[in-house]
């Protein structure tokens, strides 16, 4: 399914005209790898130490760690944003509500880019019935979340490589029917 987000909600972005939401497709796995990579150093870096940004998102991963990220993608089977062809931003929505990753590349992001794919999976989730959205939320993207109704439930400290991050768990509950 592909989403044509010109008119996806009353916020408007500055590359709708060629902006498009659509499944993800194997083999864009690097792709999807250096948006979060650079995402987390360019945008998480004013929440996050330093020490913390390299355990979260080395610069380069090991072949087990390439692997790793590799299946989770394929298991996650993300909503790619793409502008003018290019990936921009992805998101999952898993069957249970949560939602495990979702970056912005940090030349689209505060554009309209999140808010569309955000929506989006709104979208999706109320196609699907579900009765609630939940995700671990960093910092940074905490106040996003909220923007679109999410509530902290819990403060956590999981620990990445050895380095503890905190984030929150935040939860939105959707209009049943």
């Amino acid at each position: 399914m592909l989403t044509d987000i010109r008119n996806a909600g009353r916020h408007t972005c500055a590359f709708s005209a060629a902006m498009r939401i659509r499944p993800y497709t194997k083999g864009e796995q690097r792709a999807l790898l250096g948006i979060f990579q650079s995402s987390v150093h360019r945008l998480a870096s004013r929440d996050y130490t330093a020490e913390q940004i390299m355990a979260w998102a080395p610069h380069v991963l090991d072949a087990a760690s390439l692997q790793s990220w590799d299946s989770r993608i394929d298991a996650n089977r993300p909503w790619v944003v793409e502008i003018n062809g290019q990936p921009v931003a992805f998101a999952d929505l898993q069957q249970t509500g949560y939602i495990d990753q979702f970056f912005v590349a940090p030349d689209f992001s505060g554009q309209g880019v999140g808010g569309a794919l955000m929506r989006h999976l709104l979208e999706r989730a109320s196609a699907y019935r579900m009765p609630a959205l939940f995700s671990h939320v960093s910092l940074t993207a905490q106040a996003f979340f909220a923007h679109f109704g999410f509530q902290i439930e819990q403060e956590r400290m999981p620990v990445v490589r050895g380095v503890a991050l905190r984030n929150a768990l935040m939860r939105k509950t959707l209009a049943g029917d």
